[in-house]
């Protein structure tokens, strides 16, 4: 397990803000599902409740590639460990 800060430590706050977000938007899909909304509209819901996810994914392994993968080149430690993890969480997030 890393013992450095997450890259994403400077913006910990608008990450949680973020996710803080998107915890309303599926409870407000919850909601729409309870009022027995049309199909259609939970659908385009759940469309924008995933590309809000996805896009504080990218954002999380851009800030990954950025600070970690980064630093591990930079120091020579860890290197290979830190770009593999990062292709693994590329291709999770392109097959999902």
């Amino acid at each position: 397990m890393d013992t450095h800060a997450p890259g994403y430590s400077a913006d910990k706050a608008a990450v949680l803000k973020r996710l803080r977000r998107i915890e309303g938007q599926v409870r407000g899909l919850q909601r729409m599902v309870e009022e027995d909304t049309y199909c259609i509209d939970v659908l385009t819901q759940v469309s924008a409740a995933t590309k809000a996810l996805e896009s504080v994914a990218l954002s999380l392994l851009d800030e990954h590639l950025a600070h970690c993968v980064h630093d591990a080149i930079a120091s020579g430690e860890g290197a290979e460990d830190k770009i593999a993890e990062a292709s693994a969480a590329i291709a999770r997030l392109v097959r999902s």
